[in-house]
């Protein structure tokens, strides 16, 4: 079982059954929703997904709604009932433990910022670059 949550606790959630997948999304409207270059988002069916907490729902496209916690602004779920029905996509970024789910593709790659293809080339630090 995989568990998660928000950023300040109101919402809190178990996967009790195995995800479909785990794709790291490029889309211009996940990056738009997220602030950031690319989200992780794991596919199941929504029956497996047991949440509390009252996630907001936003209609970010005619069929698309993203949920997100109105307290602290962390984006959590997704769904389509149009496209995908029956199922949901959690950000994999809000797991307790992310590394239990790894990464399976990048998707949405016609779409990602072109310098995210050598993001992995860059200088690494364990914690903040050092200041000079």
């Amino acid at each position: 079982m995989l568990s998660g949550g928000c950023h300040c606790g109101a919402i809190r959630y178990e996967i009790r059954g195995e995800p479909i997948n785990h794709a790291l999304c490029h889309c211009v409207d996940c990056r738009r929703s997220s602030g950031a270059p690319m989200v992780g988002w794991a596919m199941m069916p929504d029956d497996i997904l047991h949440v509390t907490g009252e996630a907001s729902v936003y209609a970010s496209s005619e069929s698309g709604r993203r949920h997100f916690c109105i307290q602290c602004g962390t984006g959590l779920f997704y769904s389509n009932d149009e496209f995908l029905p029956g199922m949901v996509d959690v950000q994999t970024g809000t797991l307790d433990d992310p590394e239990e789910l790894p990464a399976q593709a990048h998707i949405q790659t016609a779409e990602r910022i072109d310098w995210m293809k050598c993001a992995h080339k860059l200088p690494e630090f364990e914690g903040f670059p050092p200041q000079e």
